[in-house]
């Protein structure tokens, strides 16, 4: 089978299994037999492969498969030069070290969707957008990485994984399409 893009939603579960309280891909996507190739949390957005190939879906999530993951992040402050390079290089965490990573300031692309409901603002707290690239992807790691240089996270979309990209396949929240798994 294809692989599947999905656009996942901010508040939708990364599951099928139905949820008391929030939608789950279930709600957005109906084909049998298909799962995630890794996770994105509740309050994550954007980019999700679906596959029903076994093997495809362990190349995609398992970490030594070095799929590249590239991340909007929204956080609350302005970065200095000496907070990009805290991000880019092995940060401690507590419980493990991350692997270097790339990280700068960007603009935030005029195809990024506004966030329903919209992100909190406050007068006197600029934020600013960063574009980071993972070859790992631990639990909430981007969001524990920004609050470790003191820019709590405000709003994570995953745009982009291996050579697939929301910029280059253009998903709405929502929304789904059948790709060839080709370059995985």
């Amino acid at each position: 089978m294809p692989l599947i893009l999905f656009n996942k939603p901010y508040q939708v579960m990364c599951q099928f299994s139905p949820h008391p309280t929030r939608a789950s891909l279930a709600d957005y996507i109906d084909i049998p037999n298909i799962y995630p190739a890794g996770r994105l949390d509740a309050d994550s957005e954007g980019l999700l492969l679906l596959t029903d190939d076994g093997r495809l879906q362990h190349r995609i999530s398992h970490p030594d498969s070095d799929k590249r993951k590239t991340y909007l992040v929204q956080v609350d402050g302005i970065p200095g030069k000496a907070v990009l390079e805290r991000l880019r290089a092995p940060l401690d965490l507590g419980d493990f070290i991350t692997l270097p990573c790339q990280a700068g300031r960007v603009e935030a692309p005029d195809w990024l969707w506004p966030r329903d409901p919209p992100i909190r603002q406050r007068q006197d707290q600029p934020t600013s957008w960063l574009a980071i690239t993972l070859s790992e992807g631990k639990n909430r790691q981007i969001r524990r990485m920004t609050a470790a240089v003191g820019l709590p996270t405000l709003r994570l979309v995953r745009i982009a994984i291996g050579p697939f990209s929301l910029a280059t396949h253009p998903l709405l929240p929502g929304e789904a399409m059948q790709v060839d798994a080709g370059g995985l």
